[in-house]
């Protein structure tokens, strides 16, 4: 299938291929005609949604992706709180969503006889690009930014991309890249590839539901593409006539860096950039999100919301999601547990509602700052050494 790309702001179509934005200034995603789709008996991953991609036949790594398990975890809730659900997004390949858009993105690219992939990223993104591109035999570019860790450098280089420092303005590269001439597929943070294949967490997240819908539905969001793509698969399902209620989106950004949070505050009908300051965030500090306009538009037309996560209750509740739910995330993943917690209190979310957290990163890749108590102990005094702290 090769749907044409629509604009969600003015309605403007085109050729997939001859642009990634409208000429209004907005993202473009694929204009998919849902009505029709039924929940499919089989297939697997994100694939078994093929009929509603702009690609149906994986390639290497691709294969794997999606399919997360989704799970309640009655220890989070409140007493006065919603029933809180976890999608943990932290199974796929790489650990993280990000494997979703690139399995489409880099098997289009197969697809269409192409021999490069490319992305804009210092971190997760990167990664998946890389490692899907290896496991199908493409070449891949990734430009970081400058300042980028050599600890994350050292985990996305393990699969042999090109890799390129980007000196000068780092916000500037996701444009720069789009209008290249060079033939490399670029999928980046909210290109219609990546967004298509981002979407189908939202549709594994209904399918669970079914024929239930899940009240509320809670993620970080960066440059905005997820929160498209959640909210592209939802109008898909409402047009299907899988959904009889379309959840209600809340999307969290670290207070830090909270562009599209502070235009939600402010009534404002688009997101302007922001001077960000440095958080445990990382992966969703984006003070300039090229979606931002849209996720702001998916938050309010599902009666939603965007909330701004101080760093304090960010760090708290990674803590509480690594020995409460036994789930290891990072910071920038914890917003979503921070945001339905917020959303309890201000009565936004009650006891009779299911909401979904997306868990969209593992926290197993890099150092947490967790500080490490162990004690020493003979071989021979286990059992008087395990009395003495079990008693």
């Amino acid at each position: 299938m090769q749907p044409r790309l629509s604009c969600y702001a003015c309605g403007s179509t085109a050729e997939f291929g001859e642009r990634k934005r409208c000429r209004c200034g907005e993202p473009l995603w694929f204009d998919v005609d849902a009505r029709g789709f039924e929940w499919p008996d089989g297939g697997r991953g994100i694939w078994r949604y093929g009929e509603l991609l702009p690609v149906d036949d994986p390639v290497g790594l691709s294969a794997a992706a999606g399919r997360t398990p989704l799970y309640r975890v009655p220890r989070l809730e409140a007493a006065d709180g919603p029933r809180i659900h976890l999608k943990v997004e932290g199974a796929n390949p790489t650990g993280t969503f990000k494997d979703r858009g690139s399995a489409v993105g880099v098997s289009h690219a197969v697809a269409e006889g192409r021999e490069w992939v490319g992305t804009v990223s210092h971190g997760n993104m990167a990664l998946s690009v890389a490692a899907h591109a290896a496991s199908a035999g493409l070449e891949c570019a990734v430009f970081v930014a400058e300042d980028t860790p050599e600890e994350r450098l050292e985990l996305i280089a393990r699969h042999d991309p090109h890799l390129f420092r980007a000196v000068g303005d780092y916000g500037r590269l996701y444009y720069e890249t789009l209008g290249l001439e060079a033939d490399v597929e670029f999928v980046n943070s909210d290109t219609p590839l990546r967004v298509a294949g981002q979407k189908t967490v939202a549709y594994e997240v209904c399918e669970a539901f079914a024929p239930a819908v899940p009240d509320a539905v809670v993620l970080p969001v960066s440059s905005g593409g997820q929160a498209s793509g959640v909210w592209k698969a939802l109008s898909e399902l409402e047009a299907a006539g899988l959904l009889e209620d379309v959840p209600r989106l809340y999307l969290a950004q670290a207070a830090r860096c909270d562009p599209i949070a502070r235009a939600y505050r402010a009534g404002a009908e688009t997101v302007s950039a922001i001077d960000a300051e440095p958080t445990a965030a990382v992966s969703i500090a984006n003070a300039d999100p090229p979606s931002g306009n849209r996720a702001l538009a998916a938050a309010r037309e599902t009666g939603g919301a965007v909330l701004s996560i101080p760093e304090a209750d960010l760090r708290a509740a990674t803590d509480r999601l690594a020995t409460v739910a036994g789930l290891s995330v990072e910071p920038s993943c914890a917003v979503a547990l921070s945001a339905i917690e917020r959303l309890t209190d201000d009565g936004a979310l009650g006891p009779d509602e299911d909401v979904v957290a997306i868990a969209t990163g593992t926290g197993y890749k890099e150092r947490s700052g967790t500080a490490v108590e162990s004690r020493d102990v003979e071989v021979g005094a286990l059992e008087r050494t395990l009395a003495s702290v079990v008693n």
